[in-house]
């Protein structure tokens, strides 16, 4: 009878240590979640700019921006202010206008999309320097 205990002792403790091994490294080679960035379209204050002005980002991450104040806004990436081409500038363009505080659209950032900094701004208030930059690192 304590040899069985024992056996069965040893099992347990050989099978505990490799749940342990095993856990361990699914979590060591679990990917990094993706965040979720918000980018404000009009000041609080109601100054004509996006909030934060700047976002840097990984692949798998997301904008999100949202009508603030002071509609209409939309996002424009021009293939002049991108390290992609036209192609990928129209794809995570926006130009249908928000009009409503709390509206939103998304651009989730890919890795198959080139690092660097993305220049976008917005259609109706370019002039007035709404502007901002998402700076993709790999």
């Amino acid at each position: 009878m304590k040899s069985v205990a024992s056996v069965a002792r040893k099992l347990g403790i050989a099978f505990l240590s490799m749940l342990l091994i095993v856990g361990s490294l699914v979590l060591v080679a679990a990917p990094a979640s993706a965040t979720n960035y918000e980018v404000k379209m009009g000041s609080d204050s109601g100054l004509l700019v996006f909030e934060p002005s700047s976002i840097t980002v990984k692949p798998g991450d997301t904008v999100t921006w949202v009508n603030n104040k002071m509609a209409p806004h939309n996002v424009i990436f021009d293939a002049s202010g991108i390290p992609g081409d036209k192609d990928l500038a129209d794809k995570i363009s926006h130009d249908d206008l928000t009009f409503a505080p709390g509206e939103s659209y998304g651009t989730t950032f890919t890795d198959d999309m080139p690092a660097g900094t993305y220049t976008y701004y917005c259609a109706p208030h370019r002039g007035a320097g709404m502007v901002g930059k998402v700076v993709l690192e790999k």
